[in-house]
């Protein structure tokens, strides 16, 4: 039987089992171990771009409305609703980050996880290096140059000390962090779309739930 589990009937209607797009990626691809088939169609065009939702449909119909499974799980069965969402992934286009992003939604999915937004992450001017003796942790300094001063009637060259700071973590680091979130969250958004269009699942339906938008713009959003 397939990881999706049994399916109930109410009136000799077939209930389709209600997940969030995060989570039927996680059952694709965690449970079902379906893979991102990446094939380029005839016609394809110069600008490489990937194959979308409408060459899934057209892949389906002409394998008589049904997509073989179990190619790729080994010593067991691929749900074709499992194969349909790869598929689907496999489409995201190339203002979405293509091929690239398909597959960072895959492996992500694969492991179960959120892209790392750096919650909590608060930049601190830190030392760039320290020692530690017997007074405890110090900053390390560095001369930076000379000045001529004048003490107790005499004139005496001192060095100039400084201390170099660094940003942890960087500012940079953390907006690269939730870029990488906000492309995640956009390309789910895609996917979710396109199965709501394309109406193929047979077994699973992808509802509206999505992952929380910008998360961090949240007092107490957690991951």
């Amino acid at each position: 039987m397939s990881a999706l589990g049994r399916i109930g009937r109410a009136g000799g209607t077939k209930v389709k089992r209600a997940l969030g797009v995060q989570a039927a990626l996680e059952w694709a691809f965690r449970i079902e171990k379906a893979q991102l088939e990446l094939p380029v169609p005839q016609d394809v065009t110069e600008e490489g771009l990937g194959f979308g939702l409408e060459y899934v449909l057209l892949q389906r119909a002409a394998l008589g409305c049904k997509v073989d499974g179990g190619q790729h799980k080994i010593g067991g069965y691929t749900h074709e609703d499992a194969e349909v969402i790869a598929a689907t992934a496999a489409g995201l286009p190339d203002s979405l980050g293509g091929i690239r992003m398909a597959i960072r939604v895959a492996e992500l999915a694969r492991a179960g996880r959120t892209p790392d937004w750096m919650p909590g992450a608060v930049p601190r001017c830190v030392p760039v290096a320290t020692r530690q003796n017997q007074h405890g942790v110090r900053a390390m300094t560095e001369v930076v140059g000379t000045e001529r001063i004048l003490s107790r009637g005499r004139w005496r060259t001192v060095e100039v000390l400084a201390c170099p700071v660094t940003w942890t973590p960087h500012p940079e680091q953390i907006g690269s962090a939730r870029r990488g979130y906000d492309d995640w969250w956009q390309a789910l958004d895609w996917v979710r779309d396109g199965l709501l269009a394309g109406g193929m699942l047979r077994e699973v339906e992808v509802t509206a739930a999505m992952p929380k938008v910008r998360p961090w713009e949240h007092p107490r959003a957690s991951r």
